[in-house]
């Protein structure tokens, strides 16, 4: 049985050899146009690939149900876009911590967590970049500018870092990136208001 956003499919499990072709045949019903897959059961239970291509590996045989659910891709961006303002506030809180750890010298943790919030970061700007193409037509949150002066501060930061300076890197994080993070809170706020009033057009 396939059911997609509570509808049974008139489509049957045993026409595919694998998950894998399952889940594409549903991917690409005209019924999921301009909608984000948000969960993925099978048999009752929730799905998740643990390698690339996982459900190539799952044969038909061993499955007697399939369920996707959905939202709006619409609704998924307002959601998201509401959920960066937390992020960029985590962001600052890392950031003061792994800036005692420094001053602390607990260099080894203190890299650790580090480079987590440069991951983060990247995530962040990333995310905030695509939500900005895809809802927004303008630069008028200065995206541009303060996206520089981030690039600008991570390549400092990147160089203390390369010089091993620690206690120049805790200056940057807890002087220079904090307030930054606060920033970009902003931004992301604004740019939520921005989507919700584009969807709602």
């Amino acid at each position: 049985m396939i059911i997609v956003d509570g509808n049974k499919s008139s489509k049957t499990i045993s026409a595919f050899e694998n998950l894998e072709q399952v889940l594409t045949d549903i991917m690409q019903d005209e019924c999921l146009e301009g909608r984000v897959i948000t969960d993925v059961l099978v048999n009752q239970e929730a799905f998740s690939e643990i390698y690339p291509h996982q459900a190539e590996d799952i044969t038909c045989d061993s499955i007697s149900s399939v369920e996707v659910r959905s939202v709006p891709s619409n609704e998924m961006a307002v959601d998201i876009a509401g959920e960066m303002e937390k992020v960029s506030k985590m962001m600052g809180h890392g950031a003061r911590h792994v800036s005692r750890l420094f001053r602390e010298a607990s260099d080894t943790d203190a890299l650790e967590l580090f480079q987590d919030l440069l991951d983060v970061t990247r995530d962040f700007m990333n995310m905030l970049g695509d939500l900005r193409q895809r809802y927004t037509d303008n630069d008028n949150l200065g995206f541009a500018e303060k996206t520089e002066k981030l690039s600008s501060l991570l390549s400092e930061m990147g160089d203390a870092l390369e010089n091993e300076d620690w206690i120049l890197l805790a200056d940057l994080l807890e002087y220079e990136f904090l307030p930054v993070c606060n920033e970009w809170g902003q931004v992301s706020e604004h740019l939520r208001e921005q989507i919700v009033r584009r969807v709602a057009q």
